[in-house]
């Protein structure tokens, strides 16, 4: 590719040079372990594990979390890095190196993906809190009815302020910026996170019964595995359990240093991120079978079954407040980051102040996200941006990077930072034109005539 197919507008150029950046490449890696980790991890993979066989739905799972940690995360990290922009600046510049601007309009799709699963992950978010609060005042506990507990916060404006709450949260943390805020955020976070976790797994693990839980956990049933489902479902718990959108991955790479390993980070982030979700599946499994209360996923697990078990359990209360900090940090550290897209947008695209353009996103967040805070609204909500918008920002940016981008330029863009030479380096980038691109589409349309898998 010649050189000045990569020179940009000048006033782009410009722009970049007084860009935020992570202050570490550790910053960065926690900050994208934070994303990953999230509610897809906590209430959906250890049903899909209790569900699907135990281990035997782990073989499926992290086949593809290999094959996709090894495409999708380096794939977008390396976009957001080498045209220095979230996801609609990057696709603008990589069609106008092919003469096009088309990508001013396309790069929308993984931004309003990226908002819409904010605004309604903003509701959870703010149940959280308020579960936590009834965590520390006992209200919780000491309901009666773990349903209609949640119901009644589930329920239209039954949690405004907490909602409120959360919003006011995310407009502290980004107002600071990206090394000033969201890294230093994550340092704290996610290592809490994984130590909260731990904490619970070990309280686990001494209540009698919880043996069945480990047994079935980790005995494999291999003829499952000729079930179509395991692998249609470890493939969408995969995918989207490593928060891929074409859209925070790609902003958070724009924010990274020409130094820094792209593989190395993406390996960690993928790997961390595996590790969330067997801890939550060695608290919860476990727990459910020492309890023997029927299993579910999504917010009953979270907001029903979870508080009727550490009702039953002795000290239920403190360990019901180290549960849901550990869950809080998980959902701010995902939703900063899927906050971060828009914010990020109207920074570049219209030269807005850091500050003023979080108060932008994170106001019409919060006004839109009042209409879907009835249970039912936000599940429809949140079903249909899964499923017709989320996957298809993934595909995007994967065609953008494989097919529109110029190669060499592609492979440079990868290996910045490794010290290992361009020209012997291509199978990654065939792994992401070919396969990753494939397995993106696959799950776009499995998602449309299937329904929701991640």
């Amino acid at each position: 590719m010649k050189e000045e197919g990569l020179a940009q507008p000048k006033n782009m150029t410009e722009k970049n040079k007084k860009r935020d950046s992570f202050r570490s490449q550790w910053g960065f890696i926690l900050a994208c372990i934070g994303s990953a980790v999230g509610m897809g991890n906590i209430w959906m993979f250890p049903i899909r594990v209790h569900k699907f066989g135990g281990f035997t739905f782990l073989i499926p799972y992290i086949f593809f979390v290999i094959v996709i940690g090894y495409s999708g995360i380096i794939e977008e990290m390396a976009l957001g890095r080498g045209l220095k922009s979230g996801p609609r600046g990057a696709f603008l510049k990589a069609t106008q190196m092919r003469g096009s601007k088309i990508g001013k309009y396309i790069g929308l799709i993984p931004v309003v993906g990226s908002f819409a699963i904010a605004i309604g992950y903003t509701v959870v978010v703010g149940w959280i809190i308020r579960f936590l609060v009834g965590s520390i005042t006992g209200s919780m506990i000491d309901a009666s009815d773990s349903g209609a507990y949640f119901g009644a916060i589930a329920g239209p404006y039954g949690s405004l302020i907490w909602h409120a709450v959360a919003i006011i949260i995310c407009i502290v943390i980004m107002s600071y910026g990206i090394g000033s805020g969201i890294e230093k955020v994550n340092k704290v976070m996610m290592p809490a996170f994984f130590l909260f976790f731990i904490i619970l797994a070990i309280k686990v693990a001494m209540l009698s019964g919880s043996q069945e839980g480990y047994r079935f956990l980790f005995s494999p049933d291999f003829s499952e595995l000729k079930d179509p489902q395991i692998w249609i479902y470890g493939l969408g718990q995969a995918f989207f359990s490593l928060s891929l959108a074409g859209s925070g991955t790609v902003v958070y790479g724009s924010y990274l240093s020409d130094e820094d390993n792209i593989p190395y980070s993406a390996k960690w982030t993928a790997t961390f991120d595996t590790i969330a979700a067997m801890l939550a599946a060695i608290v919860i499994i476990p727990a459910i079978y020492a309890f023997q209360v029927e299993a579910a996923g999504g917010p009953p697990l979270m907001f029903i079954i979870m508080p009727s078990i550490f009702k039953s359990m002795v000290g239920g209360r403190i360990f019901s407040v180290i549960f849901f900090i550990a869950v809080l940090f998980a959902g701010i550290s995902s939703l900063i980051n899927l906050y971060e897209t828009p914010v990020e947008m109207l920074e570049e695209r219209f030269g807005i102040g850091r500050k003023t353009a979080t108060m932008i996103i994170l106001i019409i967040g919060f006004v839109v996200g009042i209409g879907i805070e009835n249970g039912d609204v936000l599940g429809a909500w949140m079903d249909a941006v899964s499923i017709y918008v989320i996957p298809l920002g993934a595909l995007l940016a994967a065609i953008i990077f494989g097919w529109v981008l110029d190669k060499e330029f592609a492979i440079r863009e990868i290996f910045k930072g490794t010290g290992r030479k361009v020209g012997e380096n291509e199978l990654i980038y065939t792994w992401i034109k070919y396969v990753y691109v494939g397995i993106s589409l696959a799950v776009y349309l499995i998602g449309i005539f299937w329904g929701a898998i991640g």
